[in-house]
């Protein structure tokens, strides 16, 4: 992808990001290895982190340590479901838990190819049950949790929202789904390989569902749960905010969900981001563009948690 395309205030950063062959399952643990050890950005002072273990999953627990505003927020990391963990997302999950006083919990989830559908989905089920039996002891109204991810992530909070859906009982006060893995069938289209989208590529994109689900994508059937876009019928789910910007892979699957859950009679806010690619503002959080875009995620969950 030309990086003229790109806007201008992330060009210097996505510039110098290298396209790594995440799909090499020879090369990923290296890779794996090379991320570890980049730069993040620290927590937000005055946030208690809390570590669990559960069966599964491990969680982290965010809490400002001033007045909590009685709401929750389940966090689910990306990775393309192959990488990533849950204190990447340190300064993310602080700031919502220091400036909207909400109560985050952090998934992290077993990761594809070692751990195959349907563990990453298993572990964010096991958080959310979690969550929910613990919530008087965090302080937050079970009725008041939203779930949110990022990415691969976003693919999970999306599956999670049509899993406890048909479970019953309580429900997502809202999904947050910023830039989703939504549809493996995505994969499958070779003739994307081209464009060589900046972050996360097709390539890497078939890697990533093939690890797992087990199979190729785009095969005409899936295990429940594993691939949200395919999901037939999606009444009845919380309402939604989809962000993702326009020169992003997942930029087309984004907005044919929206626009299915809108059919379905499911509230959708679909917020696009031109000249944008995957990650963002994640990657350049000072662009005013990414600041406008986490402002309207921080808009959303005000108004959908009553804060």
């Amino acid at each position: 992808m030309n990086i003229e395309k790109i806007h201008p205030k992330l060009r210097k950063v996505f510039g110098r990001i290298p396209s790594l062959p995440f799909h090499n399952r020879l090369a990923l643990p290296i890779i794996k290895l090379l991320l570890k050890m980049r730069p993040k950005k620290d927590p937000l002072p005055g946030v208690k982190i809390e570590v669990r273990k559960l069966e599964f999953a491990t969680i982290r627990i965010y809490q400002s340590e001033d007045a909590s505003s009685g709401a929750g927020l389940l966090w689910i990391h990306g990775g393309g479901l192959i990488m990533g963990n849950a204190a990447m997302n340190d300064y993310e999950c602080s700031n919502y838990a220091k400036n909207l006083g909400l109560v985050v919990v952090s998934v992290e989830y077993r990761l594809a190819p070692e751990y195959q559908y349907p563990a990453a989905i298993d572990d964010c089920f096991e958080a959310w049950n979690w969550f929910h039996s613990k919530s008087s002891d965090l302080g937050v109204d079970p009725s008041r949790i939203a779930i949110a991810g990022q990415s691969a992530g976003g693919g999970l909070a999306a599956s999670l929202a049509q899993r406890i859906f048909d479970v019953g009982g309580a429900q997502p006060a809202a999904q947050v789904l910023i830039y989703p893995m939504l549809d493996d069938r995505t994969a499958a289209k070779k003739e994307l390989d081209p464009v060589k989208h900046r972050l996360w590529n097709n390539k890497n994109n078939r890697g990533g569902w093939s690890w797992y689900l087990g199979q190729l994508p785009g095969e005409a059937n899936t295990p429940l749960y594993a691939v949200p876009a395919r999901r037939d019928n999606l009444s009845g789910l919380p309402s939604a905010w989809i962000g993702v910007g326009d020169l992003d892979l997942f930029y087309n699957e984004n907005c044919e969900y929206s626009k299915r859950l809108m059919e379905a009679g499911v509230h959708c806010q679909l917020y696009t981001v031109p000249m944008a690619p995957h990650g963002f503002e994640a990657l350049v959080p000072d662009a005013s563009i990414s600041y406008t875009f986490n402002k309207e995620i921080e808009r959303f969950l005000r108004n959908s948690l009553t804060l």
